[in-house]
């Protein structure tokens, strides 16, 4: 018998974040075998809103085998039957299942870097072409890296993803006007001051239609104008690997300066990818006040209330964002100890708290 949570969660990943309807072609990807509960909820779900579901199966052991056994060219590969599952379906729901964060740990930099930038044509193609919404299933191996139960971490889980969504946008749709109403961005931290325009660009409210569990504001800065620094107290996450300590210096919206604590080669690795990949393609707030604690995952720690993240790499189009590349990595700073946010010269956040 299927745990009614995930029933729940399938109806609320299929009648509300993306809203299927009688003869949507519905592509489901089912990432390792721990997410089949909820395939199989969301799977039914679709059917029962009239829509035509096909499921996929990808892991991360297969990309690992294909890393370390594959040739350049087998690497740089972007492969064609995904790219058509993103031309057919007009739905996509990626159910994105845990594996050892260290899975990749052995593999090269300029290997990781070339398989990121076949994989992010697929991703944007499914921005561009899909209603879409990614969730994360914790299993033994995500409670582990978060340094929690498994018990612990599903009621986690289950508490983040089955709430009141509309209850919850209303109140960051209000956070939401008050940054659109401004031009200019300016953070402060720890070893962080670092200014950037957001002029003629939209902000969007993350309220559970693209990611599960979500929450938050995000917009695309104005490519050329970020300037200073930002130091990240969280590492920032990469295909599995961590890069700890990063500070980045910004001119004229181009990273000039990129520093690590640990795994350096791999962030100037990143930054190498293409022409886009040293600007900034996202800003964004984290709102959810009920996600707490940082577990190593993007889908949960970029939503963490009284954080921020920037993106380097390719900015989102809804936004107006017009920065391209094959990159889109998000890196996380920790405003809730120490830190402001100001909107045009004033401040609208400081340590954890919002004055809106």
């Amino acid at each position: 018998m299927i745990d009614p949570r995930w029933q729940k969660l399938a109806d609320v990943l299929v009648n509300y974040s993306t809203a299927v309807k009688k003869g949507d072609r519905v592509l489901i990807t089912m990432m390792e075998i721990d997410t089949f509960p909820l395939m199989r909820a969301v799977y039914a779900a679709a059917v029962r809103a009239g829509g035509l579901p096909f499921v996929e199966f990808q892991s991360a052991y297969l990309e690992r085998d294909l890393m370390k056994e594959g040739t350049d060219e087998q690497v740089d590969w972007i492969c064609e039957m995904q790219k058509m599952g993103m031309e057919w379906a007009d739905v996509y729901i990626g159910l994105r299942g845990a594996r050892n964060p260290n899975e990749f740990i052995d593999i090269a930099p300029k290997t990781l870097s070339a398989h990121k930038k076949a994989l992010g044509h697929i991703s944007a193609m499914r921005n561009e072409l899909t209603r879409w919404v990614l969730v994360r299933v914790p299993n033994e191996s995500f409670a582990q890296q978060a340094s929690s139960s498994l018990d612990h971490m599903m009621e986690f889980f289950f508490s983040a993803t089955l709430r009141d969504w509309q209850a919850e946008a209303e109140r960051w749709r209000e956070i939401c006007r008050v940054f659109q109403s401004a031009e200019n961005v300016r953070i402060v931290g720890l070893k962080t001051d670092i200014t950037f325009s957001t002029k003629g660009r939209i902000y969007e409210v993350a309220d559970g239609h693209m990611n599960m569990p979500d929450g938050e504001i995000f917009t695309a800065p104005v490519d050329d104008s970020a300037e200073g620094q930002i130091y990240f107290e969280f590492p920032g996450v990469y295909m599995g690997q961590l890069v700890h300590g990063i500070s980045l210096e910004f001119r004229k919206g181009v990273v000039v300066n990129a520093h690590a604590e640990q795994n350096e080669s791999l962030l100037l690795q990143l930054l190498d990818m293409d022409e886009g990949s040293r600007r900034l393609g996202e800003f964004g707030v984290g709102v959810n006040f009920g996600i707490d604690r940082f577990s190593y995952d993007i889908l949960f720690d970029e939503k963490i209330g009284g954080t921020i993240h920037l993106a380097l790499g390719r900015a989102y189009k809804e936004c107006n964002g017009i920065n391209q590349s094959a990159l889109h990595w998000d890196i996380i700073k920790d405003l809730r100890e120490e830190g402001a946010i100001y909107l045009d010269g004033k401040k609208i956040f400081e340590n954890g708290r919002y004055f809106i």
